[in-house]
């Protein structure tokens, strides 16, 4: 009952974090490790978890849908669903102990995208235009990494995008919605499908991130999203910095 309660919190605080800044696996794969997951199944539940708060995301933002710069919107899907079956298969292969090696990592690779993304996305567009193919080739890797753990991979196609159209980033969320669903959609049936998902914590940590994404929302229009940002930045670098601790210097 413990282990329960701790994924419903963590799924509370996560599904918060992602209606205000995004970065809840940041929260809810750390959960569901505390409360004596193994990593692969940490993540494959985390990812199952949190899921429907995308869906109805993606739901949310369907009249903006278009294509990105002279890419077809169905390019990008098709290619984004390819790469999450091929990452979320190679989820499945990858064993726990090398999977917790890879995680702080990993962890990193998102913290720098959730801190620098955007930054990065606006130095780059004043200097650098890329061809529609290369665009689907990013896009086809983005979708392997969402399949395989997925943390702030929105704001890296938002900073891929940017390379290529020049519209405002706000316009391009409709499309970054669908497709991190998509990636996600297709490696919750990958992981569903192969038995990998722990329900119980699984079940309980989707009930606190549906409270968490809906109290998140309303608090998200009251706090100044300075405060907002700053907080998830400083919990998004202590996690991982906890990570990289317990993995290398223990």
């Amino acid at each position: 009952m413990n282990t329960l309660i701790l994924t419903c919190a963590g799924g509370l605080v996560a599904g918060a974090m992602n209606a205000l800044a995004g970065g809840g696996s940041f929260v809810s794969l750390p959960a569901l490790i505390a409360a004596g997951v193994p990593p692969v199944l940490a993540n494959t539940s985390s990812t199952v978890a949190l899921f429907p708060g995308g869906l109805a995301s993606a739901w949310a933002y369907r009249d903006g849908l278009g294509p990105v710069g002279a890419v077809p919107l169905r390019a990008l899907l098709a290619t984004t669903l390819c790469g999450g079956l091929v990452g979320a298969m190679l989820l499945l292969k990858t064993s726990s102990a090398a999977f917790a090696a890879v995680l702080p990592w990993l962890l990193l690779v998102a913290s720098i995208a959730l801190a620098f993304g955007r930054r990065i996305g606006r130095a780059l567009r004043s200097r650098v235009r890329i061809h529609a193919r290369a665009v689907l080739a990013v896009q086809f890797a983005l979708g392997v990494y969402g399949g395989y753990f997925g943390g702030a991979v929105g704001i890296m196609m938002i900073a891929t995008w940017g390379l290529l159209d020049s519209r405002d980033l706000k316009d391009l969320n409709a499309p970054r919605t669908l497709l991190v669903g998509a990636a996600n959609a297709v490696a919750v049936l990958a992981f569903v499908a192969a038995g990998a998902v722990r329900w119980p914590e699984t079940l309980a940590m989707l009930a606190g991130a549906i409270a968490g994404g809906y109290g998140g929302a309303h608090v998200g229009r009251r706090a100044p999203a300075g405060v907002v940002r700053a907080a998830t930045l400083c919990a998004t670098a202590g996690i991982t910095l906890a990570f990289f601790v317990k993995t290398y210097f223990r």
